[in-house]
C-alpha cells in the first residue's frame, strides 16, 4: 500500500512540532517557520531561471541551510537539546559564512547610495522576492519569540544576515542591468 501523504492529524486545526508536539497552526512559531518554507520556495524559483551555474549552487546550498532554519524553529521547545548542530540547529558558523559571502559580494559590487526598482531579469526579480520573505520572516520569528517561543540568537542573526546577502546577491544577478531610482 502507498505512503499517504495526508494523516489527517491535522485536521483540529494543529501541526506537529519536530521532535513532538502539536501546536495550533496559528500559532506565531508556525508562521515563522512557514514564511522560511515559502523563502526556500522562492529560492528555487530563482535558481530555476538562474543561468549563472555558480549563483545557482550558492542558491542550493542557501536553501539546504533553510532547511536547518525551519528545523531549528519548528522544534518542540523542551526538546532542543536533541537538535545538532547544523544540522538541525542554526550555528554561528552558518552566521559568519553568510556574512563572508556579503564582504565577498560587497568587494567585487560596493554599494551605491540609490534605490533599486526590482525586475532586471527573472533571477535578480526572484532574490528581490526572496529578500523581502526573508524579511518577514525575521519579523515573523521576533514576534513568536515577542510571545514566548524560544527563537535562538543564532537564528535571528542568520535570518538578519540572510536578507542582506540576498540584497546583494539580486544585485550580482542584475549585473550591469540594475534600474535605479533617485526615490
Amino acid at each position: 500500500m502507498p505512503t499517504s501523504i495526508y494523516t489527517r492529524t491535522g485536521d483540529d486545526g494543529t501541526t506537529g512540532l519536530f521532535h513532538g508536539g502539536r501546536v495550533s497552526k496559528a500559532d506565531a512559531i508556525v508562521d515563522a517557520y512557514g514564511a522560511v518554507d515559502e523563502l526556500t520556495a522562492v529560492l528555487g524559483v530563482a535558481r530555476a531561471g538562474c543561468e549563472d551555474s555558480e549563483l545557482a549552487a550558492e542558491l542550493l546550498a542557501l536553501q539546504r541551510e533553510l532547511f536547518v532554519l525551519g528545523a531549528d524553529l519548528a522544534t518542540h521547545p523542551e526538546r532542543r537539546d536533541k537538535l545538532e548542530d547544523g544540522v538541525s540547529r542554526v550555528t554561528s558558523g552558518m552566521v559568519a559564512g553568510l556574512e563572508a559571502q556579503i564582504d565577498d559580494e560587497l568587494e567585487v559590487r560596493p554599494l551605491r547610495p540609490v534605490f533599486l526598482v526590482p525586475g532586471s531579469n527573472p533571477t535578480e526579480a526572484a532574490l528581490d522576492l526572496a529578500r523581502t520573505v526573508a524579511r518577514r520572516a525575521e519579523r515573523l520569528a521576533i514576534a513568536a519569540a515577542d510571545g514566548g517561543a524560544h527563537v535562538g540568537g543564532d537564528a535571528r542573526r542568520y535570518l538578519n544576515r540572510l536578507s542582506d546577502l540576498l540584497f546583494v546577491l539580486a544585485r550580482r544577478a542584475a549585473g550591469g542591468e540594475e534600474e535605479t531610482s533617485r526615490g
